[in-house]
């Protein structure tokens, strides 16, 4: 299936209004037109993680309502719902029945305990070095076997340096594999569209390798879950952060893609007021991707700018990013920093405050975002223009908490009243309904302190213009009578 080329927007199934049956509620109030999809970020039962530690998919947490809710909202939108194929809960009733009974649960062959990576199951220091580490000083889970009290040493990419709630699962196995087509079946039943492949590029463990994205046995997952997935007409979106040239590799491949570069790379033009950097990527960037600003997890650092920002620029956009209030996620593998060790790794701090608040250049990185190839995303934070939520942080321990703010139905009442959110929406509207949008893309010749971009089909067109020393932004269009109309976002 084929996803519509409209705005889409992501959120929590409880950060509009607490709940889902509200959030349908309030998308029908304040939004009736400004999106075609929306991208609900895990409502599973979960331990952690908020939501990206799954329990199971076959259940909807009550505190956030049920199946019937998610059918609702498939009548009217594209549901885009995660699948983590890399983990699953350490208290799901597979990794219970391991921790229970070991090599002899039904579940066993799920997981992926060292013996499966190497022989012996000893890991070799120097081939544990090249691992690309997402937490800190290893990647690993060691539980006791109640039947047996042996320990058991298992593979966990994701958690805190003593505990992992998301344990791997062995994709290659008979059994997960069953257990992934179980999921895309049940999911084409409750009216979803599209599934993203959340860190499927920690999927591959092999000895000798960083283990992140190692070809070709990456694409030969791939190709298998794509073809399951094209039985239940349910489209695939595969979640990578890499350097760029990967990206590009998966679409070539035939996968929509995210751009991770997007984000950082409009704050670096803003902040630099030079375009030549950005016009570059927009020349060649797939066609086939999403665009987002900003999102659950933050402003996209490294490894995704890699190769296309500086170094030297990159950490300018990322002091300036501190500066309005923001932190930083950081690398832990060291192979992975770049020069003078540089190891951001996300950005955690709202797009609009990242902007300083301003409204004007909050709506140019936004016409950017929407000018670009692709379908855009906005995060349920950006479409309400919020500022980074330091309560939140003290609140919870998590610096990503910044930008995860849940609003209440009075709040969002206040916010949408906003003229930025006004003219926002009313940006959103014309990236739909405008035929420009449907045809093709280019980005016009211009020097460094300005950008042009624009959209043509048949007799339609729209131009979005930058002038980034004046500050000045203008989108040109044509519209039913074929006469010239212009405005300001």
């Amino acid at each position: 299936m084929t996803i519509r080329n409209e705005v889409q927007l992501i959120t929590y199934p409880d950060s509009l209004g607490g709940s889902l049956q509200a959030l349908n509620c309030i998308l029908e109030r304040y939004f009736p037109a400004a999106f075609s999809g929306i991208h609900i970020l895990p409502p599973y039962p979960s331990t952690g993680d908020r939501g990206f530690a799954p329990v199971t998919y076959f259940e909807i947490d009550p505190k956030f309502g049920s199946w019937v809710d998610i059918q609702q909202l498939g009548k009217k939108y594209d549901v885009l719902l995660d699948v983590m194929v890399n983990h699953i809960s350490r208290h799901s009733e597979y990794f219970l029945d391991f921790n229970r009974e070991g090599r002899d649960s039904q579940y066993a062959d799920m997981f992926l305990t060292l013996d499966k990576v190497w022989k012996d199951g000893i890991v070799d220091d120097e081939q544990f070095s090249k691992i690309f580490l997402r937490r800190p000083n290893h990647c690993f889970e060691t539980v006791v076997i109640q039947k047996t009290g042996k320990e058991e040493t298992v593979w966990a990419t994701f958690g805190k340096a003593d505990w992992s709630e998301q344990i791997d699962l062995d994709v290659n196995s008979p059994i997960t594999r069953q257990f992934f087509q179980k999921v895309l079946a049940f999911m084409q039943q409750q009216r979803v569209s599209v599934l993203r492949l959340d860190a499927i590029a920690f999927i591959t463990k092999k000895a000798g390798s960083d283990c992140f994205f190692v070809e070709p046995e990456i694409y030969q997952f791939l190709d298998w879950i794509r073809e399951e997935a094209d039985r239940y007409q349910i489209h695939l979106l595969p979640e990578v952060h890499a350097r760029y040239a990967l990206q590009k590799e998966l679409a070539a491949h035939g996968f929509t893609v995210y751009n991770f570069v997007l984000p950082l790379l409009i704050l670096d033009t803003l902040l630099n007021r030079s375009s030549l950097t950005l016009q570059e990527h927009l020349r060649t960037c797939p066609r086939n991707q999403i665009t987002m600003l900003d999102c659950h997890d933050g402003i996209p650092v490294q490894p995704d700018i890699n190769d296309i920002v500086p170094v030297s620029r990159a950490r300018q956009v990322v002091e300036h990013c501190i500066r309005q209030g923001g932190n930083v996620s950081r690398i832990f593998s060291l192979q992975n920093t770049l020069d003078g060790g540089f190891d951001a790794h996300q950005i955690n701090c709202t797009y609009y405050s990242a902007l300083e608040c301003n409204d004007d250049t909050y709506l140019t990185a936004r016409a950017i975002q929407f000018f670009a190839p692709g379908i855009p995303q906005v995060y349920y934070v950006g479409l309400l223009a919020g500022e980074n939520d330091q309560e939140a942080i003290a609140e919870t321990g998590e610096n990503r908490a910044i930008n995860r703010h849940n609003y209440r139905d009075d709040e969002i009442k206040r916010a949408v009243k906003q003229p930025v959110v006004q003219r926002l929406l009313k940006l959103i509207e014309f990236r739909n309904r405008h035929p420009a949008f449907q045809g093709a893309f280019r980005v016009e010749e211009t020097d460094p302190s300005r950008i042009q971009l624009q959209w043509q089909h048949e007799e339609h067109y729209a131009r979005l213009s930058v002038n980034l020393t004046t500050k000045h932004t203008e989108i040109e269009f044509s519209d039913r009578d074929q006469s010239s109309q212009r405005f300001r976002p």
